[in-house]
């Protein structure tokens, strides 16, 4: 059993042996904000704009998650392709919810973080356990996306009405940009376009 010894400076004991299991209650609740944070950011403010943060977050993680689940189950022709490029932007949307979460906690607030939180509040379809072909992964995946933007469009303009021009910038910047260009590179992997022999051009009429 390790010794334990009396620290002379401050009168506690001191044992180097590790503290396990400890519990204690909460320092901060959830959906709550620090009081008098330097911000020139009322509470009210904060408090509302967390709140719009964290749906955000939640949606983000569960698109995340999806990127991930597609990017293990993809199958068929452009199986290469699409291998790589769900895993790119699985990092980006990781990234993107690393920065929604730092600006919760920034703003005073508390961020979500575990699967099962993130279950309950999410807006997005859960997909089944199993493979899906490609065209429902890309529908799936557009459909997550336009949830994420049809909710930051109004985020921004609201956090601009009430001054909050950091999370203004974060949506539209790093949150809008960024799901608007992943939406173009999975949208034109659903246009009908044949792989290998070109359709015959319809002639005019009066062509000879």
């Amino acid at each position: 059993m390790a010794k334990k010894q009396n620290d002379s400076k401050t009168g506690r004991t001191v044992s180097a042996q590790p503290r396990l299991h400890q519990r204690a209650r909460e320092i901060q609740s959830y959906g709550t904000v620090k009081h008098a944070l330097p911000l020139d950011l009322e509470e009210p403010v904060r408090v509302q704009v967390t709140n719009q943060l964290n749906q955000l977050v939640a949606d983000t993680m569960t698109l995340r998650d999806l990127y991930k689940k597609c990017h293990w189950q993809v199958a068929g022709p452009t199986f290469y392709q699409l291998h790589l490029l769900y895993d790119k932007h699985y990092g980006e949307q990781n990234e993107l919810v690393d920065l929604i979460a730092e600006r919760i906690q920034l703003l005073g607030g508390v961020s979500l973080a575990m699967a099962a939180d993130v279950a309950e509040t999410t807006q997005i379809e859960r997909p089944p356990r199993g493979r899906e072909e490609v065209p429902v992964q890309l529908s799936r995946l557009i459909d997550a996306h336009q949830i994420i933007i049809q909710q930051s469009r109004p985020l921004a303009r609201r956090a601009a009405e009430l001054g909050d021009d950091g999370t203004n910038d974060l949506v539209v910047s790093d949150v809008i940009r960024t799901n608007e260009l992943q939406i173009w590179f999975l949208s034109e992997h659903l246009v009908d376009v044949p792989l290998v022999e070109a359709k015959e051009r319809a002639l005019g009429a009066g062509a000879s």
